[in-house]
């Protein structure tokens, strides 16, 4: 029963792992046959070993072969069936590999790490976000989810690149939606804006679902979704469309502001707006002196958010709480 039950673990073992132990039982048996049949040649069964090692894989070193007939009949035996084997066995791991990168490639192979982040909807707004924080080094690491491209959109780009719809469960699991430490969902470009609002309030209601406590990023579209959006349990909603048009409207109230916006949003090396803390120092001291000491810091603070409820202070003596964020841009 014993060596049934071996026999059936070998051979529900994979292909490689399979040729591997033939191979390795091959060498060993050979080795200590050699040992046995010409002691005064193969002085331990290490050499032995190693003789039938360089054999098989028709290295052929010279520095340790048979004498006898008998030693010789052993070798053509090993080399007949030893070859093959080995022959096989690297075959086999081409083939694994090759297998793998197509998998990799296409989409199909699941994401196993834990606290990255799952981008949903590949776009050129995608693309552009990528690739900043890719030449900006970002310690984060991605998985792209998208069902209309054929194949990895950005083959040369260390992202993670799952095949399918966000709104199927398999695929977010496939992403390994339960251990994302953030979810970006980006609005279709191909639907109109009204469905794709409702798409991407589907695929997060999906993956909250998964796994409540990601925190949820999402492109909204419309000003009517944005609310849905927040019931759904976004975390933080984008509005594009506001975005621009708040852009547009700067540009025609004073020509050129809206390319002086994209040039502090768009630079490369550096992340220009970030939202801080306020340190112990900061903590009690009015906006204005806070302003001043971020100045010597290379910082420009541009406001406070106030608590959870997001508005933007800029009163210039209202002294900063524990709880503020500060909103500062880096040069």
């Amino acid at each position: 029963m014993r060596t049934r039950d071996v026999l059936v673990s070998y051979w529900r073992m994979p292909v490689v792992l399979r040729l591997f132990a033939t191979a390795s039982v091959l060498i060993v048996l050979f080795g200590a046959f050699m040992r046995l049949i010409e002691p005064e040649t193969f002085h331990t069964v290490f050499d032995g070993i190693w003789w039938a090692i360089v054999t098989t894989a028709t290295i052929g070193y010279g520095d340790i072969v048979p004498k006898t007939v008998a030693g010789k009949l052993a070798a053509m035996v090993l080399i007949a069936l030893g070859t093959g084997i080995i022959a096989a066995y690297f075959a086999s791991i081409s083939a694994a590999a090759a297998s793998r990168e197509t998998a990799l490639t296409n989409g199909e192979l699941p994401y196993a790490e834990r606290g990255h982040v799952i981008i949903v909807g590949w776009n050129e707004r995608t693309r552009e976000m990528l690739l900043r924080l890719m030449q900006r080094g970002s310690p984060l690491r991605f998985v792209l989810i998208d069902a209309t491209v054929p194949s990895h959109p950005l083959p040369n780009v260390p992202v993670h690149f799952i095949k399918g719809s966000a709104h199927d469960d398999a695929v977010l699991e496939k992403a390994n939606i339960g251990h994302a430490q953030f979810v970006l969902i980006t609005a279709d470009p191909h639907k109109a804006e009204e469905d794709a609002d409702k798409d991407t309030i589907v695929a997060l209601l999906a993956a909250k679902s998964l796994n409540p406590s990601v925190y949820a990023i999402v492109e909204i579209l419309t000003a009517r979704n944005v609310q849905n959006a927040f019931r759904a349990g976004a975390d933080e909603v984008i509005q594009t469309n506001l975005l621009a048009g708040t852009a547009m409207a700067a540009s025609l109230r004073s020509p050129g502001i809206a390319s002086a916006i994209e040039r502090m949003l768009g630079r490369f090396g550096e992340q220009t707006l970030r939202l801080l803390p306020p340190t112990e120092q900061q903590i009690g001291q009015p906006f204005a002196a806070v302003q001043l000491l971020l100045l010597e810091q290379n910082m420009m603070l541009l406001g406070v958010i106030r608590g959870d409820n997001g508005n933007l202070a800029v009163l210039p003596q209202r002294p900063i709480e524990k709880n503020d964020r500060l909103f500062v841009f880096v040069p």
